[in-house]
């Protein structure tokens, strides 16, 4: 069954008959922790505020590349090489091409209906009075354009752009991000470094400074306005999900964790499990988001 139809039904006033078969893996919740649907439909019609913690995985139902794993690479070099403070200062050309493509690359993306069962799923709870709230890892936006409101986006967006000299921080959706950028950023791992002039980068418009992306790079500490209200979303929900995303980049790896440590249901929908996934309640193993085995 697709995650998009799993939710749907979850919310409905009557039952449906369980038609996905899921992999049970040992966790603290129960002895032999539930793969039951039945069972989680019941948990999750009880539930009145909920919480889903997602992930690339999700995206990645959308064409959106996960940059993470043996796969992460653009052009030849590692990804999460690139998003780092040490190599804008170092090359702030490169950076950007490599945002500029991924700008560029999700611009043409649209939300997967599991994107879309969210935002629905967020409306119909809101209607009986229960809440769902959206924390995510990703920077793509498809959950806002989903149509999902209470969101929380843990490490920035593709589409802000931040000064380095006066902080400013603004909407762009800008197509190239600024005329230098105009056919930059292939992929291809033959493709020449563009080595833009650092005066022709995107600039602010208040001070012309050097804009970066307002993304949380690795070895940057997340805001600390997002993070303590995502962590007061999750300290009173009754009830986690977490969805294609692997849990292993801190501090979002212990959310989940720390839900299902003080007794509260959690249930995980990932391709594979996790290092977190002993942990859980509930554990359903997909092949994609769209065919669960």
């Amino acid at each position: 069954m697709a995650l998009h139809a799993l939710l749907r039904p979850i919310t409905a006033t009557t039952t449906r008959p369980n038609v996905i078969a899921s992999t049970s893996i040992i966790g603290i919740m129960r002895k032999q922790p539930c793969s039951n649907m039945a069972a989680f439909h019941d948990v999750f019609k009880k539930a009145k505020h909920i919480v889903a913690l997602t992930g690339a995985g999700i995206s990645a139902e959308s064409g959106v590349p996960t940059f993470r794993g043996a796969g992460g690479f653009w052009r030849r070099y590692n990804a999460q090489d690139i998003a780092t403070p040490g190599a804008f200062l170092a090359n702030p050309s490169l950076v950007w091409e490599f945002y500029s493509y991924r700008r560029d690359l999700v611009l043409s993306k649209k939300p997967n209906p599991a994107h879309s069962a969210l935002a629905d799923a967020e409306k119909q709870l809101a209607d009986e009075g229960r809440r769902l709230v959206v924390i995510t890892q990703n920077i793509d936006e498809l959950h806002k354009d989903a149509g999902t409101k209470n969101l929380y986006e843990l490490h920035g967006t593709l589409f802000k752009t931040r000064c380095t000299k006066c902080g400013s921080v603004n909407e762009n959706r800008d197509s190239p991000i600024c005329p230098a950028m105009a056919g930059k950023g292939s992929p291809d791992p033959d493709a020449e470094d563009a080595r833009v002039e650092e005066g022709e980068l995107p600039r602010c418009k208040k001070c012309t400074g050097l804009l970066r992306p307002h993304v949380v790079w690795f070895g940057e500490s997340l805001d600390p306005d997002v993070l303590m209200n995502a962590q007061k979303e999750l300290d009173s929900c009754d009830l986690c999900l977490v969805i294609g995303t692997s849990s292993v980049v801190y501090p979002a790896a212990m959310f989940a964790p720390e839900v299902a440590a003080r007794g509260m249901p959690v249930a995980e929908f990932n391709i594979e499990s996790s290092s977190s996934t002993e942990n859980f309640g509930y554990v359903y193993v997909c092949n994609s988001f769209f065919l669960c085995v």
